[in-house]
């Protein structure tokens, strides 16, 4: 903390362009005021608005995209925490690139924000964007993915390893325990393909008779889901299951197998965005590991609150993962 005071009531943040993320204004004493009165009062309304340099900003998150739904879901769950405290929160969108969150961590603490999360495009390239928030003073707290430096207060994310685990089991037990399997890996150097890549690792060594017969990133991406898959299938037209570590890259290999995608070919997802949720109701998806981007969103802003004010938060925080297939699959719509 820098010795700043929170605001209580609902005001105006700026967005990745200048955007209204909330609405209001701050209340404050009326009447007529004179002398050292009035002057006392004027000290304590800026103490109250916590002396900005850039404006009425409590909060700011740096998004690594929001080209994918699973990130729009932890906006949403970090604006509807942010309003309901009647604090404002700068939401912005780096595009995949890491350079954009220096600037973006650059603009928060302009800002004067008491303190910023960050959603790293890459676990490494993050580094110099916390470290920008660590030499203003401002508390970090990382979501979804770890920063590999720094000093982060706390990191919260779902439990990966355990969701990785997981979507083994469900493709082996889908396969009988036996078969050729492809997996499409998340983007390097980010902790959730590295953390979901181990688990997935982990939990298939316990099926002998199930064969990894390739694997390669696909960068969490649609396009490159299918451009992937398509490949893989020419050298292994056998293969008889899939597991990709997230919806967007499932849905773009499920689109390269065609007719083949859930009936003859397995396929098991990470996320549980509605899309992913939809293709398993369909029966394009068997499963998909589903996260609570929303939880996570409202946990950050939680944590980021405790570290504001002098708190220490926990290291890491686990949100758990949940298993979606066509049985459960109508609890999740919405």
């Amino acid at each position: 903390m820098r010795g700043r005071a929170w605001r209580s009531g609902p005001g105006t943040g700026a967005g990745p362009v200048g955007r209204r993320t909330s609405t209001g204004r701050l209340g404050g004493p009326t009447g007529r005021r004179t002398g050292l009165l009035g002057a006392a009062v004027l000290a304590g309304a800026l103490v109250l608005s916590g002396c900005d340099r850039g404006g009425n900003t409590d909060l700011g998150l740096a998004l690594s995209t929001l080209n994918n739904p699973f990130f729009v879901g932890i906006k949403e769950g970090a604006q509807a925490e942010a309003d309901r405290r009647g604090l404002h929160i700068n939401i912005t969108d780096a595009q995949n690139d890491p350079m954009q969150q220096i600037n973006q961590m650059e603009t928060f603490t302009s800002q004067d924000v008491k303190a910023a999360i960050i959603n790293p495009v890459d676990s490494d390239a993050a580094v110099p964007a916390v470290g920008v928030a660590n030499r203003a003073k401002v508390p970090v707290i990382s979501i979804d993915r770890g920063v590999n430096g720094g000093d982060v207060g706390s990191t919260i994310a779902s439990d990966n390893v355990a969701g990785g685990r997981l979507a083994a089991k469900t493709l082996a037990e889908s396969l009988g325990g036996k078969g050729k399997v492809a997996f499409l890996e998340g983007q390097p150097g980010t902790s959730a393909a590295r953390e979901r890549g181990q688990g997935f690792e982990e939990g298939i060594k316990r099926y002998p008779g199930i064969e990894v017969v390739a694997r390669q990133p696909a960068d969490f991406d649609r396009t490159k889901g299918m451009d992937v898959m398509s490949n893989m299938l020419q050298a292994h037209r056998d293969i008889g299951g899939v597991f990709a570590a997230n919806d967007e890259m499932a849905l773009g290999a499920a689109k390269s197998l065609g007719a083949r995608a859930g009936r003859d070919v397995k396929i098991v997802a990470f996320d549980g965005t509605p899309d992913g949720v939809a293709a398993v109701r369909g029966g394009t998806l068997t499963a998909t590991v589903a996260q609570q981007p929303r939880l996570l969103g409202k946990q950050a802003v939680d944590q980021a609150l405790r570290a504001a004010r002098g708190e220490r938060p926990p290291k890491q925080v686990k949100v758990p993962v949940v298993l979606v297939t066509s049985r459960n699959a109508a609890e999740f719509d919405g």
